[in-house]
């Protein structure tokens, strides 16, 4: 039987799916669960994004529609969902915000973000009116966005957060790179341009997803140092990509990780994860921490 080889992390060509086994319920040895990384978008942006999947990088299993991600993940057994969005260009922020904001509205057990396109104009009204209208953050993603960490255009993003008292989940990790995207995640996107924003900005909650992948190190140091920095697991558990260290979870802070899939865009079972994370046989303080206390805390989920 040929061996499968996970795929290398950045994504020079499309990477392959996986046929593993899905469960129809969340493993039954876990608690309850917070998934705190699905993407959301309307329907003809959800269908650019995965148009740029699959020629780009992997095939996603479940090509399902806002409405339908919710209810399948619900009746798997996930007690609650953090929804990310963001916007791929200026002037359409405002629409995405609405749009999480009516998703939201229909039901308890969703959790939405809102988003802008740094340096766009009016990015603090935008903000100041999303948080108006219930959104709970901010998802940012630098490999799509193209921006600086340290740029003056980040300031009243960063700014509208903390004072807002809103958590910033940022794609800022290197990896996945692709050269189909329109800058240099790894001009963009290292790890020392964001240990100077944490320093700068010590009130505001930053949750960088992917573990911070692939400067693992830089981002273990950086969690015992900084009280205002979270990260999230989104596709380190699943043994998709080949990066040297990925941590092991008990090597991590135990109060700063959360559990998210990435879902629907992954390549994989929806539960593949969570698997992993049952195979660990993780301490009880440590495998609720990750999977649903944490994200009570970042977010302010009322359970």
């Amino acid at each position: 039987m040929k061996t499968r080889q996970p795929p290398s992390p950045a994504l020079a060509a499309p990477l392959p799916g996986w046929n593993d086994p899905e469960g129809e319920q969340v493993p039954s040895g876990l608690p309850c669960i917070i998934d705190s990384h699905v993407h959301f978008f309307p329907d003809e942006l959800f269908h650019s994004v995965w148009n740029w999947f699959d020629q780009y990088g992997w095939p996603i299993r479940h090509k399902i529609h806002s409405g339908d991600i919710i209810d399948f993940l619900l009746s798997k057994g996930v007690l609650h969902i953090v929804g990310l969005q963001y916007a791929h260009k200026p002037g359409i922020a405002r629409s995405l915000n609405g749009y999480m904001a009516d998703l939201c509205a229909q039901t308890s057990a969703l959790t939405g973000l809102a988003t802008v396109f740094p340096g766009e104009k009016g990015a603090r009204h935008i903000l100041d009116d999303a948080f108006r209208i219930g959104l709970k953050g901010v998802k940012l993603h630098a490999h799509v966005q193209c921006f600086d960490m340290e740029s003056p255009t980040m300031i009243e993003v960063y700014e509208a957060c903390a004072e807002h008292e809103k958590p910033l989940v940022m794609h800022v990790g290197r990896e996945p790179k692709s050269p189909a995207y329109p800058c240099d995640p790894y001009v963009l996107c290292q790890a020392g341009k964001l240990r100077q924003v944490l320093k700068d900005f010590p009130t505001l909650q930053i949750c960088v997803p992917h573990l911070g992948a692939d400067e693992f190190s830089a981002y273990r140091e950086m969690l015992e140092r900084f009280d205002n920095l979270w990260l999230d697991t989104t596709m380190m558990l699943a043994g998709y990509f080949s990066m040297p260290d990925i941590p092991n979870l008990t090597d991590l802070r135990h109060d700063r990780i959360l559990y998210g899939s990435d879902f629907p865009n992954i390549p994989y079972a929806w539960d593949r994860e969570l698997k992993a994370i049952e195979e660990c046989q993780l301490p009880p303080l440590i495998r609720d921490s990750l999977l649903y206390r944490n994200a009570m805390a970042l977010f302010s989920i009322n359970l």
